[in-house]
This record gives structure tokens, sequence and C-alpha cells, in this order.
């Protein structure tokens, strides 16, 4: 068998398209971070663990990869109006604080976020305030394709090709999403530079040729990717949302700069939305989810990775708690699978290998000699993760392959480090006790529970079984639940 050529899902052609990098020695990706005025819900982190899923199987690809995620620290109004707060403004406002300390508080949260979902860090994670200089420049490069009001430097959108291409959808839709703003040539165009009106007490503004204030949201994007990428580059992600809006804007100034048809990403490539009983999930609507919330009920943040992994990242995925128990009951039973295997000699060895990124290529070179149907299940695994990224089928067959009988444990545990490069699991690291995690509100710690539970065995063993049911009752209403009999060998949980 042979490695399988990486197909991806292009939005710009709504297709699959065989995935050819413009310089094979430096894949170039861009993704859009996030606005940093409040806590990243996890609808948002699904973006990171798609986007960290795509680097991962570029590295498996065996392509050296720059990675840009920039930080949206001014001029992202508070809807994709052109009219209204900026974000950051308002929420500086609202919590009586410095911006720039706004900035830095949810700034280290977003990166502790992806910390906890084992998310690689991108080469670089620029920031908006660190550009603007950058940006008035690029704005007076695409001056003739704007034209300027009272309220600012607005972007024509009449001026390029074929604009809105990618949103793929009628102008009517894309434009009840845009305050109207008097004087606009046509209801779809954008701010570049937003002017401070007369009064306004802004912590955030700069002079420009335009007067003083601060850049249009899409103006950052065209900026630092053009920076860090060049004018051409790989693939630039987001979520579903913004191809809608966001990128068309981005397109359009990337022509207009280029003077060309280019749209500056030869793919464009989004996830889907998270998705609750009540709709999609959004910061502004309030009452938002956390990565920290869920931490705080009990459950180990790579449940929730797992958890989104279990979807394509093209496909709505619904939230719920339950669906959240069910991702974390895989991840334990796959931890508690692993953890009966026996390593060879030199595992550790193994693991500090795969630690470096090693390609597919790489890491079947390094582990031969191997069984031929040992290597064809890592070819069929190869095969589903350069279909898209196509983790669902991935999981499966990791599944699959944790039940074979015929693999010795040492060759099986190397095969699922070599997958979990590409997963991002843990799975050779992770024991039960890391996924042992005490919910914030509980009122009673591991050490007691054990100790209880040592009591009940005893009781059971002298048939005392009415002390024995007493502890599992005054258990549950600490909010244990003793899990006997439990397939998995669970002991007890937490209930959330």
């Amino acid at each position: 068998m042979t490695a399988t050529p990486l197909t991806l899902y292009n939005s710009l052609s709504r297709s699959l398209e065989t995935f050819v990098p413009l310089d094979p020695a430096d894949v170039r990706v861009y993704s859009c971070g996030p606005t940093v005025y409040n806590y990243a819900h996890i609808g948002n982190l699904r973006a990171y663990v798609f986007t960290d899923t795509l680097s991962r199987v570029l590295t498996w690809k065996g392509y050296p990869l720059t990675h840009i995620i920039n930080i949206t620290d001014v001029g992202h109004l508070t809807s994709d109006a052109d009219a209204g707060d900026d974000k950051m403004e308002a929420a500086a406002r609202a919590q009586s604080m410095s911006i720039w300390d706004i900035a830095a508080h949810y700034t280290t949260a977003f990166k502790q976020n992806l910390k906890d979902l084992n998310i690689r860090e991108p080469s670089r994670f620029p920031l908006a305030t660190d550009h603007i200089e950058e940006m008035i420049a690029f704005g007076v490069k695409i001056a003739a394709n704007c034209y300027e009001l009272d309220s600012g430097l607005y972007f024509d959108t009449g001026t390029v090709p074929d604009y809105g291409r990618l949103a793929g959808t009628r102008e009517d839709d894309r434009e009840g999403r845009i305050d109207p703003v008097a004087g606009k040539r046509n209801p779809q165009d954008f701010a570049i530079w937003r002017k401070s009106e007369p009064g306004e007490n802004r912590q955030m503004e700069w002079d420009s040729p335009w007067g003083r204030g601060a850049p249009g949201w899409h103006l950052e994007c065209s900026v630092m990717s053009q920076k860090y990428l060049g004018a051409n580059f790989d693939i630039h992600t987001g979520g579903i949302d913004h191809r809608e809006i966001h990128h068309p804007n981005e397109i359009a100034q990337n022509q207009a700069h280029c003077g060309c048809a280019d749209t500056g990403a030869t793919f464009w490539m989004h996830n889907n939305f998270l998705v609750e009983r009540s709709g999609k999930m959004s910061k502004s609507g309030g009452g938002f989810r956390t990565l920290q919330s869920l931490i705080d009920l009990g459950v180990h943040p790579l449940a929730y990775r797992l958890m989104c992994l279990s979807a394509h990242y093209r496909s709505e995925l619904e939230f719920s708690l339950e669906n959240l128990m069910t991702a974390l009951t895989r991840l334990k039973r796959l931890i508690g699978m692993i953890e009966k295997l026996k390593p060879d000699d030199n595992f550790d060895k193994w693991l500090e290998f795969l630690s470096g990124k090693p390609s597919f290529q790489q890491q079947l070179d390094q582990i031969l000699p191997i069984p031929s149907y040992a290597k064809d299940c890592l070819f069929f695994f190869d095969d589903y993760m350069s279909k898209d990224l196509g983790t669902v089928g991935a999981l499966t067959f990791l599944d699959a392959l944790l039940g074979d009988r015929e693999m010795p444990d040492g060759l099986k545990l190397k095969a699922v480090g070599m997958m979990d490069t590409v997963l991002g699991l843990r799975l050779t690291e992770l024991t039960r006790h890391d996924l042992r995690l005490r919910p914030k509100s509980a009122g009673i710690d591991e050490a007691e529970i054990e100790a209880r539970l040592a009591e009940r065995r005893e009781a059971r063993a002298a048939k005392d079984f009415a002390r024995s049911d007493a502890i599992r009752d005054e258990l549950a209403t600490l909010g244990v639940e003793v899990m006997d009999g439990d397939p998995l060998g669970w002991d007890w949980r937490l209930s959330l």
C-alpha cells in the first residue's frame, strides 16, 4: 500500500481538491484568531481543534509548516456591522479596566485553553495593535478602491471582481447582517478605517490620512497574512460564519492590493458551528460555556477535544452534557485499554522520536521491520485522515486496532503513538488518574472517596450489606456515583 494524497474541501470552489503546496518546503497557513474581549466559548474553540488537526495532518504528510493565528485586540465591532461599539472598548468600559489589561488577560486565558486542549502553538500570535502602521499603509495602497464618509473610509465592493463568491449566498442574505451607514455606495461596502466621533473617548485610536480613529476589523487579517505568509499562501481557516462576510471582505482587500483576481489563499477552509438546542453558541448572547466551566464540572478538557473529533469538522456538532459525557467515557475506555498494553524495551525512545513531529513516512522508516498487516493498518489510518481530515473514521479504526488480538502489545502501543501525533489526545501519556478531575463544587476529595470505598469493600466482604448501602448512599449525597460492575473497571465517578 501507499500513502493517500491529501485532499481538502475548498470553500471557494465548494469541492474537494488535491492539496498541492505552493512551496513544499514551507506550507503556509493563516487562522483567524480570537477577539480578546472575553473568554473564548467552547464553540470558538472548536475552530482551533480543527486547525490543529489540519496542521498535524500537514506535518504527518511531511510538509514543513508556518502557521499564524492572529489576536484581535482592536477594531472588531459588536457585530458584523459597520456601526456600533468596538468589542474591546465596550469590554473595557463594562469592566472598568484598561483596554490593554483586558486584552492581556483574555489572550492569556485563550492560550491556556489551547494548552489544555493539547493544541500546538502556531509559529506566531501577532497582535492587531502591533500592525497599525502597516494597516494604514495598506489602506493608502487601496485608496482607489475606497471612498471617504464622515464616519470613515469605506471599501467599494463594486471595484473588485466577483465580490462575495466565497460566501455563495444571495446578496440580501449578507446585507441583512450589515447595518446601513448613510452614504454607502453599496450596502455590503465595509469600513477600512473608522473615525473617532467628535467627543468620543476611545482608549485605542491613532492618526491616519482619514482622521483619528481605528482600523476596521477585516483589515488586520489581510495585513498580517501578507506580512508573515506572503501575498499568496496555501490555506486560510476560520469558522463558517467568517465565510459569509469577514473572509469575502479580506479577499476584496487582497484583490485591490494586488490589482488582480488573486484571493490570497489557495484554500479557504471553514469548520461548522457547535450548537446547543437553543442555537449556535455566541458570546454576545451571554451565558456561554467556557472550557474552564467544563473542567470545573470534573470533565477532562481532552474529552471535549475527542467530542470535536467525533464529528467531521464541516458538520454541525450538537453540544450537550450527555454528548460530552459520552466522549469522556470513550476517552476513559481508550486510556483503560492502552494502560493494559505492555510496552517494549525501546518505547520511551519511540515516544521521544514522535515528539519531534516526524512525518508518516519517517515514522514508517523508523518503526521497521513491521509485519505487513500492521503496516497496512497504518496506511488505512492515513487514508482516513488524508480524505479531508476524516477523524470519525480514523477514531473507529483506532478502536479496531486496540481490539486486534494478533498485534503484539509493544507494536500496538507504537502504532497508537503514531496515530496520536495526528489525533492529539495524549493517548500514551494520560492515566486513569488524570481523567478523574474533581469538580469545583465537590464536597469531598479523592482520598476521602477512596477511604470510604475501602470501608464499603470491607462491609461487603463481611456481608454487612446495610452498611455497604449506607456508604453508597452517603457518597451519592456528596455527588459520587459508585459504579459496581462497571465494564471499564471504574469504581466511581463524580456526578455533573
